[in-house]
């Protein structure tokens, strides 16, 4: 079954890679992006490195929707935010995490308001962080 969940950000603030796998180590996540990521034009499969082994998951950069009527939340929380990177993984444990490590770099480093469609909820940095350390503690 396929997951996913989006981060917003303002434009000016989204990351370079140097800059988010900087913000990535500080999480002492083991996650290790692609020389291959490039803030809006990676679109597809984003090969990563989890603890050594094969990761990643699936990018998408795009302006953010003006309808956001079906999740209530997320609209209350954006507060300007134009810019919108969906992450999508498998079941794969290894793509989850890598993609929870990104998203709470954003969100601790860069502003990100991280949005789960699943129960239209809000995930901090934090929270973010903590599911991929469980995530890395299931492996």
């Amino acid at each position: 079954m396929a997951r996913s969940q989006s981060a917003f950000l303002f434009r000016k603030d989204v990351p370079e890679r140097a800059a988010l796998q900087k913000a990535i180590d500080a999480l002492k996540l083991k996650v290790t992006l692609d020389d291959g990521y490039v803030p809006f034009e990676s679109s597809g499969y984003l090969p990563c490195t989890l603890d050594g082994e094969d990761a990643g998951f699936t990018i998408r950069f795009h302006d953010v929707d003006a309808d956001l009527s079906k999740a209530p939340a997320l609209q209350a929380a954006l507060d300007g935010r134009d810019v919108a990177i969906d992450f999508k993984w498998s079941g794969d444990m290894r793509e989850k995490v890598s993609a929870f490590a990104v998203c709470a770099a954003l969100a601790k480093d860069f502003g990100a308001v991280v949005h789960d469609p699943d129960g239209d909820r809000i995930l901090t940095g934090d929270k973010l962080a903590g599911t991929a350390r469980e995530g890395l503690e299931e492996l």
